[in-house]
């Protein structure tokens, strides 16, 4: 009887194994729990021993967490994972989020405007205003960083009309 109920239980409890781990006291204590006799019958220990197992094998983590290893989708983090190497040609593809964002100039620096330049401006003074149309310079680990996730073709040199970086793409006085 109390293999049985085991076996059923096995299929129930299955997935919380990988929050509690097979070698856990909770389920040391379930196996020792359902092989104990009953004390008042075998019909009340059957009823009985899935409810007090899955209490007992229940993690006391946040109900988010719980739900969330059945539905990865409810953490994704954004992500901007480089390809190694793409379907179609087997080449190294830069992320889109980088070149939409950032501007590299040909010294090597990247460079990038300051976060909510364009958002809610009717509410911000004017001084602040102005700061936030600034451009701001990336550092030394941030342009290491955006190198490697951009592909040879956003380091190449391009000469632009009337370019408003001009002065910029080469670095003198060091």
């Amino acid at each position: 009887m109390a293999a049985a109920v085991v076996r059923r239980l096995s299929g129930l409890l299955r997935p919380l194994y990988r929050f509690v781990g097979t070698s856990s006291p909770q389920i040391r204590q379930l196996s020792g729990f359902i092989r104990a006799q009953p004390l008042f019958g075998t019909a009340t220990a059957a009823v009985c021993a899935p409810v007090r197992a899955t209490v007992a094998l229940t993690p006391r983590y946040p109900l988010l967490q719980r739900v969330s290893a059945l539905v990865p989708s409810l953490t994704w983090q954004p992500c901007r994972n480089l390809t190694y190497f793409s379907l179609k040609k087997g080449k190294r593809k830069s992320v889109s989020a980088v070149t939409d964002r950032f501007m590299r100039l040909h010294c090597g620096l990247w460079i990038r405007r300051k976060a909510g330049y364009k958002k809610k401006l009717w509410k911000k003074l004017p001084a602040r205003r102005k700061r936030l149309r600034e451009i701001v310079f990336c550092n030394k680990t941030q342009c290491k960083l955006l190198d490697k996730m951009t592909s040879s073709y956003w380091k190449r040199r391009n000469w632009f009309l009337n370019d408003p970086y001009q002065k910029y793409h080469d670095r003198v006085n060091l």
